[in-house]
């Protein structure tokens, strides 16, 4: 019963590393969007009359940029608390089979009278 509940952590443990790190290259290709956003943006502004709608733009993708990283953040987190929750309870599990086989042994041998 341990050996499954040792996998089942280490299970957990890779399923947490594989969402953080989905979610990290999610923020990646965000963060690099917005910048290509801004730059194109920033080129259009070199052009008269193109300014205020440029910086408006500008703050509008950082804005969505922020949002975006916000939530993949609260994501992140989400997953790390699912993934301690998981462990704490196979930990629980193997900590109460443990006391049972315990509980057992003193039958067994009388020691429990």
């Amino acid at each position: 019963m341990t050996d499954k509940m040792s996998y089942q952590a280490g299970e957990a443990k890779g399923q947490t590393q594989e969402k953080a790190s989905t979610l990290m290259d999610k923020a990646g290709n965000a963060a690099q969007s917005a910048k290509e956003t801004v730059q194109a943006k920033t080129e259009t502004s070199k052009m008269p009359g193109n300014t205020q709608k440029t910086n408006f733009q500008a703050g509008e993708a950082k804005g969505q940029t922020q949002e975006k990283a916000s939530t993949l953040m609260d994501k992140a987190g989400n997953a790390a608390q699912s993934a301690k929750e998981t462990v704490t309870a196979a930990g629980q599990q193997v900590m109460a089979t443990a006391q049972g086989a315990v509980e057992g042994v003193k039958n067994a041998t009388g020691m429990n009278k």
